[in-house]
């Protein structure tokens, strides 16, 4: 917190700082007899009618009367992280979006729709990096008019927490009523290590997910769309551990897309009789090391944040949290599959 030279706390933002990362520290509970103190980091993205909104790394909005501030000072961007790969949100961005093609995308000046016959939200949203070249109410109409002729509701794909990251505009598409549904976060590490955790005997990989690995693959029924999205990609690797018994359903599987000095990991999943021997972690091992060998030294993920068991997993591998993500369906609209 500012403090002035006679040693009291000072307010030092004011409405010209939106869009700025603020601490501010407030009143938790104004008017009341031995008032504490609540501390809130975050980007403010409005000051209006005396109140203030922030959000936090974690997409979370926080409401401020400006009658209970306290202490307030602009702070530096979010510190890049002190171990791992260095990345940008936007690399990051790119990388993702690019290990989950869409069937069919277009573009709205830096903004890029993205369709998949509604096979995950992620191939069917959004991707605003930059600006669309139209005034925010244009574009969104240009978006639900776009996903509507695909029989689509519209998404939108934000990032909060990290440089250049979003905030403004989710606080502008929850404005308009969009609503904000699947929250994840990426999460970085180095490939090396990972590679070097099992040994990764036993693991059968391929070019392709074959009846096998889809078998395990907690979406049932995929479709030849999904079946396109699972195999787009610069260089896809499907991973399997075979079962013991003879249904021939993989123990554990996992895919993993090679981008560069990239490898984005997904969809590694274990027979729930098989948990807790490890496999998760020797299918990440091999693909980690078949990254490896195509020249690759950074790795990334993605992980909802009420999945409590797989961050553990990850973070004992060395990956820790970037940035979140944040998926905002248009208001009015029924969701999709996640």
């Amino acid at each position: 917190m500012e403090i002035s030279a006679a040693g009291r706390l000072e307010v030092r933002i004011t409405t010209a700082d939106v869009g700025k990362r603020v601490s501010v520290r407030r009143l938790s509970d104004a008017g009341v007899a031995g008032d504490k103190f609540t501390d809130t980091v975050g980007v403010l993205t409005s000051w209006t009618d005396g109140v203030l909104l922030i959000t936090r790394k974690s997409g979370e909005s926080v409401r401020i009367a400006e009658s209970a501030l306290v202490a307030g000072k602009v702070v530096p961007p979010a510190p890049a992280r002190r171990r791992g790969p260095a990345a940008s949100y936007e690399e990051l961005a790119r990388v993702a979006a690019r290990a989950w093609r869409p069937v069919e995308s277009e573009r709205l000046g830096n903004w890029e729709l993205r369709a998949a016959g509604g096979f995950t939200r992620r191939a069917n949203s959004v991707l605003p990096l930059g600006d669309p070249g139209l005034p925010l109410d244009e574009a969104l109409t240009a978006v639900r008019r776009w996903y509507g002729e695909r029989g689509l509701p519209a998404y939108v794909q934000t990032a909060t927490g990290a440089e250049g990251t979003q905030e403004l505009l989710c606080a502008e598409l929850e404005r308009r009523g969009w609503v904000r549904e699947v929250t994840a976060e990426v999460w970085t590490g180095g490939l090396a290590p990972v590679a070097d955790l099992a040994e990764g005997t036993g693991v059968v990989l391929s070019r392709e997910a074959g009846e096998a690995w889809l078998a395990r693959y907690q979406r049932k029924g995929v479709s030849d769309v999904a079946l396109r999205v699972l195999g787009g990609g610069p260089s896809v690797w499907f991973a399997a551990v075979p079962g013991a018994d003879a249904s021939g359903v993989p123990a554990a599987i996992g895919r993993c897309v090679v981008d560069g000095r990239w490898a984005s990991f997904a969809a590694v999943e274990v027979d729930p009789a098989r948990r807790r021997q490890g496999l998760a972690t020797t299918v990440m091992a091999a693909l980690a090391r078949r990254a490896l060998d195509e020249g690759a030294s950074a790795a990334s993920l993605q992980v909802e944040t009420d999945n409590a068991g797989a961050g553990a997993l990850y973070a004992g591998m060395g990956f820790a949290a970037h940035h979140a993500y944040h998926h905002y369906r248009e208001p009015g609209h029924a969701g999709t599959d996640r």
